[in-house]
């Protein structure tokens, strides 16, 4: 894949309708073909085939591919939702054409019904552009949406595709080329093409250049955070990895880290961070109003770049920082972050992203199946190539260990983190396990992923 993908909002989508020199009807016979070719390819051995079109572009689109499903001697039965026909038939396959990009908000109750009719079948459900019901713009889904199986979309990737919950609906998407030019869009899927821009070593490259890396975390009963982050920064290609850790602790790390260099926390990181190029502060920190106090201060002073995780992100406030800051919520701590509920965040995923950027004036990246990386003033970056796999405790400690890496490399903030989420997700396919897998064994996997 490479470096970026375009992801279409549906204000986009219409203007790169209108710069098409063509007509209308040009486009929805290219999408309506399309479809039905896509259609035939996944279900091949499909006979009988349902087409629930709506009353706009997109129910248009579903007329003609029940055009070509017929041509191509199929049972294409057209079910049109304006007109209140709701019956389905017993089809193979449905496809489902009610709603369009330019859909919001939710459906009206007939709407709602004839959406949980088609999710209540057992037949294969195809979505036309994207699965009625879910927000091209947001992947909100604000009340009955179509769950599909597959989407066949044109032109390129809706943000909705991509974004939860609307990509829970979308199944396996294949886009189709109708003819638009290209657009420079807001917002844009990350492809595995960013680890290009990760720097490697060079010749001249010492343990230093290479990236240091000051990780400040642990205690009692809490080493293993920090020893993921620790791990995980030096097979990012750190060069050096500094722990700063509560003594009571060091024992622990001694026996667990041999590559790492350790050194009791003291109340001032001034001078430990003086030779190091990045900062990893909050895994297995705890929550006392002494570590508040030093998550605080060192945010406030230390003009290094720092990834703020875990411990380090309860309770913070935003800053006036002198540096690049990287926050790595998942949904539960953006949630305390912003106030709000933790579904509310599930829910809003882009918008919630976004508003902490802003508030925060840093870049924000928010875990999940969709990581979103969103920076003041810029689009989002979407990375989203990893497995289930990576639901498991400590994974968010190793994704801070590599954010660590590329800022001590002088990345910029926001790629770091896209590239960053990027290797996470691209170790969690090179690991040989699929059920089972634990953390650290996404940190034996990352230097086949970086390569």
């Amino acid at each position: 894949m490479s470096e970026f993908e375009a992801l279409y909002t549906a204000a986009e989508m219409r203007t790169a309708e209108e710069r098409y020199a063509g007509t209308v009807e040009e486009l929805m016979e290219r999408a309506g073909n399309a479809a039905a070719r896509v259609g035939l390819e996944l279900y091949p051995r499909a006979q009988r085939w349902t087409v629930v079109c709506g009353g706009g572009a997109n129910g248009g689109d579903g007329r003609i591919a029940a055009r070509e499903l017929e041509r191509a001697g199929k049972d294409a039965r057209v079910v049109d939702a304006k007109a209140g026909e709701s019956d389905l038939g017993d089809p193979d396959v449905i496809v489902d054409a009610l709603f369009g990009t330019g859909f919001a908000g939710e459906p009206r109750p007939d709407a709602a019904a004839l959406i949980e009719r088609i999710n209540a079948s057992a037949a294969r459900v195809l979505a036309i552009d994207l699965p009625s019901g879910v927000d091209s713009s947001t992947g909100e889904v604000a009340g009955a949406a179509v769950r599909a199986d597959a989407t066949v979309t044109f032109h390129g990737r809706k943000v909705g595709l991509v974004v939860a919950p609307g990509r829970f609906h979308a199944g396996a998407v294949h886009v189709a080329d109708i003819g638009l030019d290209a657009l420079d869009t807001e917002h844009r899927l990350v492809g595995a093409g960013i680890l290009r821009s990760v720097p490697r070593r060079r010749d001249a490259d010492n343990k230093y250049t290479a990236g240091h890396v000051l990780v400040v975390g642990g205690s009692p009963g809490l080493t293993g955070a920090p020893s993921l982050t620790a791990m995980a920064a030096l097979r990012a290609d750190a060069g050096y990895v500094t722990l700063a850790a509560p003594e009571e602790t060091l024992p622990v790390f001694e026996q667990r880290l041999l590559e790492v260099v350790k050194r009791p926390l003291p109340d001032d990181l001034t001078e430990l961070a003086a030779k190091a190029s990045a900062l990893a502060i909050g895994p297995g920190l705890g929550r006392s109003d002494s570590v508040h106090a030093l998550v605080r201060r060192t945010l406030a002073e230390l003009a290094l770049p720092a990834v703020v995780d875990a411990d380090a992100l309860f309770g913070l406030e935003p800053g006036d920082w002198p540096a690049p800051r990287v926050l790595t919520p998942h949904e539960g701590e953006l949630a305390r972050l912003l106030g709000r509920d933790s579904k509310e965040i599930a829910a809003h995923r882009l918008a919630s992203v976004q508003e902490a950027a802003e508030r925060f004036r840093c870049v924000v990246l928010l875990k999940g199946a969709d990581t979103l990386v969103a920076a003041p003033d810029r689009g989002l970056l979407v990375a989203a190539l990893g497995l289930p796999s990576l639901a498991t405790a400590g994974t968010g400690d190793v994704l801070t260990g590599i954010v660590a890496a590329f800022l001590a490399k002088g990345m910029d903030a926001q790629l770091a983190a896209a590239a960053a989420a990027v290797a996470q997700q691209r170790a969690s396919v090179e690991a040989p396990q699929r059920a089972g897998l634990i953390a650290s064994d996404l940190i034996e996997a990352l230097p086949r992923a970086l390569k």
